[in-house]
């Protein structure tokens, strides 16, 4: 199945009626931000970042869980041939390359976690990969947030581990890295920002 924005939106509708939840409208500012950042940085495709965002999460349809909707939609995915969209499944939760620096509890069996810790250890991240990790700490379900308010969020529903910090810096880093790319601060691409993050 050919993978094209049409496609990709489709497939969110029909995963948010699956499960229904406010990680579908997360989804779509995520794909959003991906979207502005990737039209003002040089060598991305804005539609490519676009369909990335939209699906980072699409594991999501299988139900609540925590880190098995990385491998679900990791599968989901590749049952289509979108191989890209799969590595973005689960690398965009893993920022530092490190299937340890996990905030979430793998819900997955044995065999699907030494998978994932494979799979992170030796994915090959690209742009792609760094600006969906960054896009999904710049939105909430109701609009783009500032960062700090996105930690915060996180942080209160998953708690605070070994490597939040490190996970934030990280982050950050992946802010001023875009930033440099696209010769702007990121959040003036991003209408409403700190407004949303007052709320």
């Amino acid at each position: 199945m050919k993978l094209d924005i049409k496609t990709a939106e489709a497939e969110l509708e029909k995963a948010g009626r699956s499960n229904p939840g406010p990680w579908t409208e997360h989804s779509r500012y995520v794909a959003l931000a991906c979207e502005k950042i990737a039209r003002r940085c040089g060598g991305l495709s804005a539609d490519d970042a676009y369909l990335y965002g939209l699906l980072h999460d699409i594991g999501r349809y299988a139900g609540v869980t925590q880190e098995r909707h990385l491998i679900d939609g990791y599968r989901y995915c590749m049952e289509r041939g979108w191989e890209k969209a799969a590595q973005i499944c689960i690398s965009h939760a893993f920022m530092m390359q490190d299937i340890h620096t996990s905030i979430g509890v793998f819900d997955v069996s044995e065999e699907d976690y030494r998978f994932m810790e494979r799979f992170v250890a030796d994915a090959v991240y690209d742009d792609y990969d760094y600006l969906v990790q960054l896009c999904d700490s710049l939105a909430l379900p109701t609009g783009f947030c500032l960062l700090e308010k996105r930690f915060v969020d996180v942080t209160i529903r998953y708690g605070v581990h070994p490597h939040t910090v490190d996970r934030w810096k990280r982050i950050l880093e992946l802010k001023a890295y875009f930033e440099r790319k696209a010769g702007c601060n990121i959040y003036e691409l991003l209408p409403g920002a700190a407004e949303n993050s007052m709320k």
